[in-house]
């Protein structure tokens, strides 16, 4: 909201405003209140010259209906095909209520009467030109948000969702399978807060021993148990006025799901070992990889604690079910690939595609991200071929077979051994150029040639 208000401030005093009018009178007199607001007048007196004056970036257009070479709501469609964020503030000598209706279909911002308030049209012009800023960096953050979190029309329900929410205090519950960017879309929603200037921090709850979890959640005095040697300050106050990112909701045990209850409603709590109460001032976001409203009712997390967590539930597709998206990240992660490992690779053939189209992910994004990689490193021409991605299709068809018919190990090995290998061939047997390719250190490359029995010198 900070960035929002000085982007207004800006730009005020920079802005156009296109003036169609074929009267010359007219167009002084608007011209005139324009510049008191240090507003820049541009003027037409025909449809013709009024697309030409596009260019020049208007923030407003006031646009009369009657004009020589063209009617006003026909040139209303066309300013809004070439700028759709524009505001259009109709200026009429005509109260015909079925024009000023359709106007307002088309796009229009407003319809007024001539001759108009002049005071009262200055506002309304100052609140296009905030409305038409806005709407330029929300238009801004959702392109950018799609070229990070894909363009199908599920992720663009999420991109709106992001930005529905940002701005309020909500806690958020996200839900998606593992890779689909949790973390990414928890961090995007604590940028866009106004809680932005302090401190994001992500606990993962799956990753702390049941017996530490409270102590790192709501910290710890010194000698408040075995092992505490010092005084700690746990996640919640670490987050304190910012955001608290706890991922893996469902790996929470009924206890810390109780203590948390109380800190949540409260925004108190204790310290373990401390009778020092602290006040906690932060927004939540919690993850999880499970249909977390199905958690509920099968009591693994308490329905009182999901309705004070989840005040705001995104549900974020796995990949499997974004067909576009597979299509988009493909190629937007080739370019990557080919510019971090010195190739001139730009396509992929339609063989490849389909294979890549059809394989499940279950690993989503950061899985194709690797497989995109792989295939990179491992192509000899100028395409992805579906030579090489075609392992893909031997992992689907192992996922139809037992579970005892697929070694995970075996399969990690062959493919870490066929990956360093080629990547040696590529470096030219250099290791250390080599293991840069791989984005390993040097002595963790040292050690795979040495198990795998890999016999390349530098």
């Amino acid at each position: 909201m900070i960035l929002y208000f000085c982007l207004i401030y800006y730009f005020k005093g920079m802005d156009r405003i296109l003036i169609i009018d074929d009267d010359p009178s007219v167009r002084q007199s608007f011209v005139k209140i324009i510049k008191t607001q240090k507003l820049i007048p541009i003027e037409a007196e025909n449809g013709v010259s009024a697309l030409n004056k596009l260019s020049e970036k208007p923030s407003v257009v006031l646009l009369d209906i009657h004009l020589p070479d063209v009617h006003g709501l026909e040139l209303l469609s066309k300013i809004k095909e070439s700028d759709p964020l524009i505001p259009v503030i109709i200026v009429s000598g005509s109260g015909d209520i079925h024009t000023a209706v359709e106007a307002i279909k088309l796009g229009a911002y407003d319809y007024v009467v001539k001759p108009p308030d002049l005071d009262k049209l200055l506002i309304l012009i100052q609140r296009a030109i905030e409305n038409y800023h806005l709407k330029k960096q929300v238009h801004a953050i959702d392109t950018s948000f799609e070229n990070i979190l894909g363009t199908s029309p599920s992720m663009k329900k999420v991109i709106k969702q992001i930005n529905q929410v940002a701005q309020s205090d909500f806690s958020v519950v996200l839900q998606g399978d593992t890779g689909t960017g949790k973390t990414f879309i928890a961090n995007m929603i604590h940028n866009l807060s106004s809680r932005s200037k302090y401190p994001f921090v992500k606990v993962d709850i799956g990753s702390i021993p049941e017996t530490l979890i409270e102590s790192e959640l709501f910290g710890h005095e010194k000698g408040a148990f075995t092992g505490a040697v010092n005084q700690k300050k746990g996640f919640f106050q670490l987050a304190n006025k910012g955001t608290l990112f706890i991922d893996e909701l469902e790996n929470m045990s009924p206890h810390i799901q109780a203590k948390l209850l109380n800190v949540v409603e409260d925004r108190k709590y204790y310290p373990v070992g401390s009778t020092n109460l602290i006040e906690t001032d932060l927004r939540i976001i919690t993850a999880t990889n499970t249909d977390i409203k199905k958690s509920v009712r099968e009591n693994n997390l308490r329905e009182d604690l999901f309705y004070r967590l989840g005040e705001f539930l995104i549900v974020i597709p796995p990949l499997k079910e974004r067909m576009e998206d597979i299509s988009f990240f493909s190629n937007k992660f080739l370019l990557e690939a080919s510019n971090d490992l010195g190739k001139n690779i730009n396509e992929i053939s339609t063989e490849a595609m389909n294979i890549l189209q059809q394989y499940p992910w279950h690993g989503n994004i950061r899985e194709l991200r690797t497989v995109i990689k792989k295939a990179v490193l491992f192509a000899d021409g100028e395409i992805i071929t579906k030579d090489q991605i075609e392992f893909l299709n031997q992992f689907k068809d192992n996922e139809k077979t037992s579970v005892q018919s697929l070694s995970l190990r075996e399969v990690v090995q062959d493919t870490e051994m066929q990956t360093i290998t080629r990547a040696l061939k590529i470096a030219k047997g250099n290791k250390s150029q080599a293991a840069r390719l791989l984005e390993v250190n040097y002595k963790t490359l040292l050690s795979k040639l040495k198990e795998y029995h890999i016999d390349i010198e530098d």
